[in-house]
């Protein structure tokens, strides 16, 4: 099939990749977009899984102030190279990600960081809701495992929804930039302030 180099471009366009993978992407796709887009997504998954054992050491320290200045974050992101961490796309992310972080008010980075103690409280509430709801003792165990598994995507930054794009998870975000700049990325930590916040 004859992929046009206008195709190509709106293609690379689209999604950053390089210009033969868009042609490939599209040749694969029997030139639709969308699909080619979708197999390009797979791909730069693939890619990123791969990448995710390396070291990332190298990175920023990005701090972020939400307009009139009553709420900023600052953000550890790492990265494998000094010269990743000043390219354009890579403070991109990083903005991206203290600005959601802004928004959305993660508690941890990610469901292994969430202590034991915090689970078991919240399955203790959430057993005691459905018990108050004359929910049967049988089902009650999955009612609560189903009820901490959505919590868990609300508070760890990794599986919140990105407030950009509601398509993709921080996690999809993430894989994304690994594929597209080619090195291990990394939210190392954060944290969140409000003026007249407790601790």
């Amino acid at each position: 099939m004859e992929i046009s180099a206008q195709q190509v471009k709106s293609l690379r366009d689209k999604t950053g990749a390089g210009f033969m993978d868009c042609k490939q992407a599209l040749v694969e796709a029997g030139g639709d977009e969308e699909k080619a887009i979708q197999i390009l997504r797979k791909k730069g998954q693939a890619k990123a899984e791969k990448k995710a054992t390396r070291i990332a050491s190298e990175g920023l320290i990005y701090s972020y102030i939400h307009p009139p200045g009553k709420l900023g974050v600052i953000l550890e992101i790492n990265c494998e190279t000094d010269f990743v961490a000043m390219n354009d796309e890579f403070k991109t992310l990083a903005h991206d990600l203290a600005m959601h972080i802004a928004a959305t008010d993660p508690r941890f980075i990610k469901a292994e960081d969430v202590p034991e103690e915090y689970i078991a409280k919240e399955k203790e509430i959430y057993a005691e809701q459905a018990k108050r709801e004359g929910k049967p003792e049988k089902i009650i165990d999955k009612i609560v495992d189903g009820k901490v598994k959505k919590h868990l995507q609300e508070v760890c930054l990794l599986d919140q929804v990105f407030v950009k794009d509601s398509e993709k998870t921080i996690n999809d975000l993430i894989k994304e930039k690994i594929a597209k700049i080619g090195e291990n990325i990394v939210v190392r930590r954060f944290a969140r302030f409000r003026v007249g916040e407790e601790d």
